[in-house]
């Protein structure tokens, strides 16, 4: 079964990585790129992406037949999406045994939500 683990980010977590010392913030992208391998490895890793800055959104309205494109994020929330990982795993304990390997994971900033298909939408 497929499941997203979604990765946030808010001020104080981005603050956090800016003010780490050079070393751990290393270690970190290390820990990304080990888990990413772990996953490719045991073929569980369908995608991980990073997304860039938040700035750089662009939200799509469509009113009364009129479309519009805004600047931003598509809700003010204190926690933005920053990334994520798609994974094919057995069940949902793997998938949040694999989320306990983020490094965002630490600063309660990761969530595992189960993929849906079309056939769920259909029964």
């Amino acid at each position: 079964m497929k499941y997203v683990i979604l990765i946030y980010g808010n001020p104080e977590s981005r603050a956090i990585w800016d003010n780490l010392p050079a070393d751990e913030r290393a270690r970190g992208l290390e820990d990304y790129q080990r888990l990413d391998e772990d996953l490719a490895d045991s073929g569980e890793l369908v995608v991980s992406e990073a997304l860039a800055d938040h700035a750089q959104t662009r939200r799509l309205v469509v009113r009364d037949g009129q479309k519009t494109t805004t600047d931003g994020p598509f809700a003010e929330a204190k926690e933005l999406l920053a990334g994520f990982y798609l994974v094919d795993v057995e069940n949902i304990d793997r998938a949040v045994e694999i989320a306990w390997r983020v490094p965002e994971a630490r600063l309660g900033l990761v969530e595992v939500r189960p993929v849906m298909t079309l056939n769920d939408f259909l029964q």
